[in-house]
């Protein structure tokens, strides 16, 4: 992990040029500079919420936090990326990338890649963990399979 000091607003921005930052997500870029996964989650009903809103939709509570993630999920569903945003960057095979569904709630879903496994290994439910990979000398989260599943 990178130590990048107290990380306050200006070094987010710094962190993150090209991510439009805003007072709902600020604390989710925050926390991806310390490798951690942070989700708004209502402090009334417990609600979690991504994309990150102000209001809870579930209670219309304002009382929204960012919490972490326990960084287990099983895969909702996936696809193999042939070309990435970059078009300077060649890349030699596809990229599975997912929408995990996260342990904590039922529905609640983030998109990332998946690694440490072959794309043709990929299926509907399998369980996965929360690692991190390097690109683009930033730390960024993605996706494994649990060895021997969950449980």
């Amino acid at each position: 992990m990178r130590n990048y000091g107290p990380i306050d607003d200006v070094t987010v921005f710094e962190l993150y040029p090209g991510i439009q930052l805003t007072r709902d997500n600020i604390e989710h870029y925050r926390a991806l500079a310390e490798q951690k996964l942070v989700i708004n989650r209502c402090g009334d009903c417990g609600y979690w919420i991504y994309p990150h809103r102000p209001m809870c939709p579930e209670c219309w509570s304002l009382k929204v936090k960012p919490e972490e993630i326990s960084g287990f999920g099983t895969v909702f569903m996936f696809t193999l990326l042939y070309q990435l945003r970059d078009p300077k960057s060649h890349i030699m095979e596809p990229v599975p990338v997912a929408a995990v569904e996260l342990a904590e709630q039922k529905g609640l879903r983030y998109l990332s890649r998946i690694v440490n496994c072959a794309p043709e290994d990929i299926a509907h439910d399998m369980p996965v963990r929360l690692t991190w990979i390097e690109i683009g000398n930033m730390e960024w989260p993605a996706f494994e399979p649990v060895p021997g599943g969950l449980g």
